[in-house]
């Protein structure tokens, strides 16, 4: 039996939970000849191993940190929003030998919230690296009004410019805070975020992208406010879920899914 192949390229991956919620995933639906593992890339050699996937077997692959924009640039083909965002997360390796591009960051994002922003929303985005684009870029499609801080301004502005979005220099009340920085990945996130425990009473809803076994301080600091919280993993299942459809067309069991992630 030919084992179908999919995996997730980035540098560092060792932490990354993909290959527990997708094999969760693969083997909920009757996919036992197919599997999903890591594959750790550093930049130098993203391209050339992109390059031997399909013929090694692979259907397609996740792609992130630092890879999301190189991955744009090797895509033969792109989804308008990937194109837009100018980030690629998701490639399918197609029959005919072409490499499509998507980016799952950005639905997948707006998937996790509990309710889906509207023209009438405000949002505060803390960072303005690769998954701040796609996240500023899915909250101004719908009309949303974003600020962005970001440590060093200029990225922060250059953002802002292409997606028509502000900047702001200390932390504004909104309905939505989402924290696209790394902060809380070691240590405690309020020791490089721009804002207190108390802060967070300020906003509905926060959003960390960092995951965690549990919560992380933040969401745990942002809980207590009466806050609603949206962790990484929740939106590494919503992305993920819709990959998961790319790539073997059958619709992903979402509950398998998110029971897989903690575990992962």
């Amino acid at each position: 039996m030919t084992t179908v192949r999919l995996g997730v390229i980035g540098w560092p991956i060792a932490h990354s939970r993909s290959p527990a919620v997708h094999n969760a995933a693969l083997a909920a639906v009757g996919l036992d000849d197919w599997e999903y593992q890591l594959l750790p890339a550093p930049p130098k050699e993203f391209a050339a191993l992109v390059g031997g996937l399909p013929g090694a077997g692979f259907r397609g692959v996740s792609v992130t940190i630092p890879h999301k924009e190189a991955a744009f640039e090797l895509a033969d083909r792109l989804s308008p929003h990937a194109n837009a965002i100018g980030a690629v997360n998701t490639l399918v390796f197609e029959p005919g030998g072409e490499c499509f591009g998507d980016n799952t960051d950005a639905p997948g994002f707006i998937a996790s919230l509990p309710s889906p922003p509207t023209e009438r929303s405000t949002a505060l985005v803390l960072g303005a690296g690769g998954v701040a684009r796609a996240v500023v870029w899915a909250l101004r499609d719908r009309g949303v009004d974003v600020a962005i801080w970001n440590r060093t301004r200029s990225r922060a502005e250059d953002l802002a410019d292409e997606f028509g979005a502000r900047v702001v220099d200390e932390v504004e009340s909104s309905q939505l805070l989402v924290n696209c920085t790394s902060a809380g990945l070691q240590g405690n996130p309020f020791a490089t975020l721009p804002i207190t425990p108390g802060d967070l009473s300020q906003y509905q809803t926060v959003v960390d992208l960092v995951y965690h076994q549990g919560p992380g301080a933040l969401l745990e600091a942002a809980a207590a406010t009466g806050a609603a919280t949206v962790d990484g993993l929740e939106i590494l299942v919503q992305q993920g879920a819709i990959a998961f459809q790319l790539w073997t067309g059958r619709d992903a069991p979402l509950a398998v899914m998110r029971a897989a992630a903690p575990a992962g």
